[in-house]
């Protein structure tokens, strides 16, 4: 079908800013990629954290790289009620007034006052990619999966326009498993 696209699932991760990598791994540490994300420049990392909510905590997180400029922590809805954090949906870098957690490496740990969410579904695009598909950056479509028995309309899907980006939808766990996908699958913009 014309005007398809990627939909991957993105599990829970971190971002981190040097700063922070540096409690948690050591002064000097710096990320080891692991495997290239489908975002240019964008890496999945071999060192992994712990996020400890006021329940209960969340081992073995990934880091995604590379460093950023603030510390975010992405979860599912599940996962974050399931260690005690209330986190808001939002999109990514809009962290103030967000869930608190500790974050807890092999040399030491952070408390993170804000920067727990929950990742809005989103694409990224080129703006090749947004003249193609007739959208425009910040724009909210709706998006259609027709993974069999389980055909799912996404509404509430912000578009997110740059040429530094790769053509795909992000969901998280919780939606990729209310629509029945198995890691990726194709979605159509349907209004």
């Amino acid at each position: 079908m014309a005007n398809q696209f990627l939909v991957e699932v993105s599990a829970r991760h971190a971002h981190v800013t040097k700063e922070v990598l540096e409690v948690l791994f050591g002064a000097g540490h710096e990320l080891t990629p692991k495997k290239d994300l489908s975002q240019p420049g964008q890496y999945a990392c071999e060192e992994r954290i712990t996020v400890v909510g006021p329940k209960k905590e969340l081992a073995g997180v990934s880091i995604l790289g590379p460093t950023r400029p603030e510390t975010q922590v992405e979860l599912s809805l599940t996962d974050a009620r399931s260690i005690g954090i209330k986190a808001p949906v939002r999109e990514s870098g809009d962290i103030k007034g967000s869930g608190a957690c500790k974050l807890v490496g092999p040399c030491g740990e952070v408390e993170l006052e804000e920067g727990v969410i929950v990742a809005k579904r989103h694409i990224h695009m080129t703006p090749e990619d947004a003249a193609v598909l007739g959208v425009k950056d910040t724009q909210i479509v709706k998006v259609a999966l027709d993974n069999e028995g389980r055909s799912t309309i996404y509404g509430d899907v912000v578009v997110r326009v740059s040429p530094k980006y790769a053509l795909a939808m992000h969901i998280d766990t919780d939606e990729a498993n209310a629509a029945g996908v198995p890691g990726s699958c194709m979605g159509t913009i349907v209004e």
